[in-house]
């Protein structure tokens, strides 16, 4: 929590309660069903909280704004993500059903008004966002193809409307087909060492 405060200073009252809260809720149902790897929940706040929390570095997320988090798994990135902006609305979809259920008993106890979660493969889910975000959950192509159509056409953030994903390592090969792809390397915006190789990538629509 202190990382977070760290790199969040302008974060309210409520918004450090609830990230504060987060680390009990997740060690209550990962003891039942196993959403994060057990061995990662010693470094919750650094792999899982802040490393989210990235995109918010990247691109903040205006009030009103739509958001598609595609296999969320246990909520990531968009959980804290809906934290720290409580005025967007937050879309958060997995194939699994368990691990839905997980994020939906989060999202309540946090009193998060702002999260929806649904079990639905991606390309399933209907609507339009303004973003669509993930962590690393399969290739760019293949993402891409899951959220084609799902894109708003009108922007209002710096960045146009788009997917922003949660990479790691070299992405040259993987982004060869994608050159309106931006590389932000979030050692840019945090100091500790797990983030030396991570990345946010922006791929416009």
């Amino acid at each position: 929590m202190t990382t977070i405060r760290h790199y969040f200073p302008q974060l309210s009252p409520l918004q450090q309660d609830q990230f504060a809260r987060l680390k009990p809720l997740y060690d209550h149902w990962n003891a039942q069903i196993n959403v994060i790897s057990r061995k990662d929940m010693d470094a919750f706040y650094l792999h899982h909280v802040l490393h989210s929390l990235g995109i918010a570095k990247v691109q903040p997320l205006l009030a009103g704004s739509t958001v598609l988090d595609i296999g969320t798994g246990g909520g990531f990135p968009g959980i804290p993500l809906a934290i720290l902006f409580p005025d967007t609305h937050f879309l958060l979809v997995d194939a699994i059903g368990k691990k839905v259920k997980v994020v939906q008993e989060v999202a309540a106890t946090l009193g998060l008004k702002n999260v929806r979660a649904e079990q639905a493969r991606a390309e399933a889910v209907q609507g339009s966002f303004d973003f669509i975000v993930s962590r690393a959950v399969t290739r760019m192509d293949t993402f891409v193809k899951w959220t084609a159509g799902k894109i708003a056409k009108d922007s209002r953030h710096s960045l146009q409307n788009g997917i922003l994903y949660l990479k790691g390592g070299d992405l040259s090969e993987e982004l060869k087909d994608f050159p309106s792809a931006a590389i932000y390397e979030l050692k840019d915006f945090f100091t500790e060492a797990f983030f030396e190789t991570k990345k946010v990538v922006h791929l416009p629509r």
